[in-house]
């Protein structure tokens, strides 16, 4: 794998409520590396967010708990104080929202947003800046950068606004890039041309992305890694052609199934994973897929661990047809 650049051992995020202490994110370990996409999938609520705030920096609420470790380029990140963060966040880690609507102030034009991401990290005149934000979003594929500069935005349209937050992003050419939702609300021919700009990020820039979706088929478009998030845990991680080709959790299986098939009869109806993803104060004891999955029986009652099969790691007590229960390895730690 080539040299990582953000590894994150035993994440957990948790709130203090009058009910106690409520944890969201348990446990969730994983690394980038140079030039990798890393995919993060899961439904609404899983983690995959509060996961991604916390890497930057932006859990603010007062009740908040974050523990475990987060080491960028073998800084660690969990407990930096907040005057140390303007030389992280932003410049060196940065992050497409999922909403570009209210990621942009609405007030200013976008020219004027980029520009001053730019001059917040550098010292470059007002005008240098202007024409640094003019060539990012000609780089981003927005038409007419020159013109589209001065508008405000809500006179950009969807994929428009997005591009230019992604040019935002880049502004300082950051080593790691997390795109939240990239595509989310976006109409397919805007995703596709969002996605390939994503993929073309990479190769141009040297970025390494962190990808966060619910869509499998947009980590199966660009993924290098992929991790599967259920209830605030990792559930199964892997190469992408490993998930794909040989998926090991029951949650992970749904998934793939509830992607359009490309050939063949056209299905009545996709199928679907029975119930909803449990709110954090009331995740069940053991498994929290337990109450959803068609395979539960009573070992599932203990909590399982990430185990390896095959270079993935499955949290889950099934176990694939020929292998032997008594040898598979826990694993600990980021794959």
């Amino acid at each position: 794998m080539a040299d990582r650049l953000l590894e994150i051992r035993e994440l957990t995020v948790a709130f203090r409520t009058e009910a106690g202490l409520v944890r969201v994110v348990e446990d969730v370990s994983f690394s980038v590396g140079e030039r990798e996409i890393v995919g993060i999938v899961g439904e609404s609520g899983s983690g995959k967010t509060l996961s991604a705030l916390a890497v930057m920096g932006l859990i603010q609420d007062p009740n908040a708990v974050v523990g475990g470790s987060i080491r960028f380029k073998g800084r660690e990140l969990v407990g930096l104080a907040s005057h140390a963060w303007p030389d992280i966040r932003g410049r060196e880690i940065a992050m497409i929202f999922q909403d570009p609507m209210t990621a942009l102030t609405p007030v200013y034009t976008v020219g004027w947003q980029i520009a001053e991401q730019i001059r917040a990290h550098g010292d470059l005149s007002r005008r240098a800046a202007r024409r640094r934000a003019i060539e990012l979003l000609g780089a981003v594929g927005l038409a007419d950068p020159a013109r589209q500069i001065d508008r405000y935005p809500h006179q950009l349209s969807g994929g428009q606004r997005q591009r230019a937050v992604i040019a935002m992003a880049l502004s300082c050419n950051p080593s790691v890039l997390i795109a939240d939702e990239p595509t989310t609300a976006l109409d397919v021919t805007v995703q596709a041309q969002i996605l390939r700009l994503i993929e073309r990020l990479r190769r141009e820039f040297g970025s390494a992305i962190v990808l966060i979706t619910h869509d499998m088929g947009v980590v199966a478009e660009l993924a290098d890694r992929v991790m599967v998030m259920y209830a605030g845990r990792i559930v199964e991680r892997g190469a992408r052609e490993d998930v794909f080709r040989s998926p090991g959790h029951p949650y992970t299986w749904g998934l793939m199934r509830s992607i359009p098939p490309l050939g063949g009869a056209k299905p009545r109806r996709l199928p679907a994973i029975p119930g909803s993803p449990p709110a954090p104060a009331e995740r069940p004891a053991g498994c929290p897929f337990r109450p959803r999955c068609v395979f539960r029986h009573d070992r599932c009652l203990d909590r399982p661990a990430l185990y390896r099969r095959d270079g993935q790691d499955i949290a889950c007590f099934l176990i694939p047809e020929g292998s032997d229960p008594q040898h598979a390895t826990p694993t600990v730690g980021a794959a």
